[in-house]
């Protein structure tokens, strides 16, 4: 048996017809750019989120750095972010020319909120918090700080769309939540593609302007702005696949649990979920001292598998200029050596899932 560490293909034959037919729909209306599905869809992830505003990008990166200009965070700036993250969170704080301030994670993969006082400084202006894998940080601790030194709080959802922390949906915790939905998100388009979603009228109205070229009205240019637009078809899509967000969020929670229940092998950690907050799994992700030696002998037997992330930003060579060696961030580069991502996804039969569970617990 081979098995893929996921299937996006899934996901579209379950819902094909739905897809096809909105697909044609928008095809054949002639309006592709910043028409009525965009609209819709803006109106309807604000509601699923529970946000008071949606606005419609081109990715996720595009909803970080643009976030963080309308904030006015730049040059000279200090953001704290957790160090283990995937890079495009760090991209968001250095394309505007701001410094990331790393913190180690905690148990769960998030953001370690007993460390981020001891980072902050008089040049600190904003928190990024990343809900990685797919749980909801510890967003207790995390608004107290920014409400104690007068911070900015934005949040990369790119992995968590629909996980909570006590009851309260990522991504409305913060002045701004930034949404990924590249294919394979719980979330996922047909291609690129991304939103912010705030509480504040005045950031959604300047986010429109700043991701039609800077312009509120056509050619008249208030600001240099980007090129950063959702497009008709993929929202579209998006609407398509929102409406069954519910059964898709079961079906992983199920699949975690299965994982849970019968994982038995002591040479392998399993994740663990933080009281009050929840996880939408869009990563399984496992540790093993011996990793890289797990890996082969799964993709001996058939089974896929994908490291987020093996190379921590602090340690890549993108940044290298920040000056950080090997030994910086202990946690963050222990992560790095030992965590394994193993097969999850929408559509998993439960004969793929006891291979996946029988070959790992056969490891020694």
């Amino acid at each position: 048996m081979r098995i893929m560490p996921n299937r996006m293909d899934r996901g579209f034959f379950r819902y094909q017809a739905e897809f096809e037919a909105k697909a044609l729909e928008v095809l054949r209306s002639g309006w592709y750019v910043l028409g009525g599905e965009v609209e819709a869809f803006e109106k309807e992830f604000a509601a699923y989120t529970g946000a008071a505003h949606c606005v419609g990008l081109a990715s996720g990166l595009d909803a970080l750095w643009l976030a963080f200009r309308i904030l006015g965070i730049g040059e000279g700036d200090e953001v704290i972010v957790q160090a283990n993250t995937y890079i495009a969170s760090v991209m968001g704080i250095t394309i505007n020319g701001a410094t990331p301030v790393f913190v180690e994670p905690d148990a769960f993969y998030n953001m370690d909120a007993e460390q981020i006082e001891e980072r902050i400084t008089e040049r600190t202006r904003a928190i990024l918090s990343v809900h990685l894998y797919g749980q909801a940080s510890y967003m207790e601790p995390i608004t107290a700080l920014c409400r104690k030194y007068g911070l900015k709080l934005v949040e990369d959802c790119a992995q968590s769309h629909g996980a909570c922390y006590r009851g309260r949906m990522t991504g409305t915790f913060g002045d701004i939540g930034c949404f990924s939905f590249y294919p394979s998100k719980n979330l996922g388009g047909f291609g690129d593609g991304g939103a912010i979603v705030t509480d504040d009228a005045s950031i959604a109205s300047d986010m429109r302007m700043y991701r039609n070229y800077g312009s509120e009205k056509r050619y008249y240019n208030k600001v240099v702005g980007a090129n950063s637009r959702l497009d008709e078809l993929q929202a579209g899509l998006l609407r398509v696949r929102l409406g069954h967000m519910e059964e898709l969020t079961r079906e992983r929670r199920r699949l975690a649990e299965r994982y849970n229940g019968l994982l038995r092998n002591d040479a392998v950690r399993l994740p663990q979920v933080r009281e009050g907050s929840d996880s939408v799994w869009h990563q399984y992700v496992i540790a093993c001292e011996e990793r890289d030696r797990l890996k082969a002998w799964l993709e001996e037997k058939g089974v896929g598998s994908i490291i987020h992330y093996p190379i921590p930003p602090h340690l890549s060579e993108a940044y290298e200029y920040l000056g950080y060696g090997r030994g910086s961030f202990p946690r963050t580069e222990h992560c790095a050596d030992t965590v394994l991502s193993i097969p999850m996804y929408n559509g998993m039969t439960a004969e793929e899932q006891d291979y996946v569970i029988e070959t790992i617990n056969e490891f020694r």
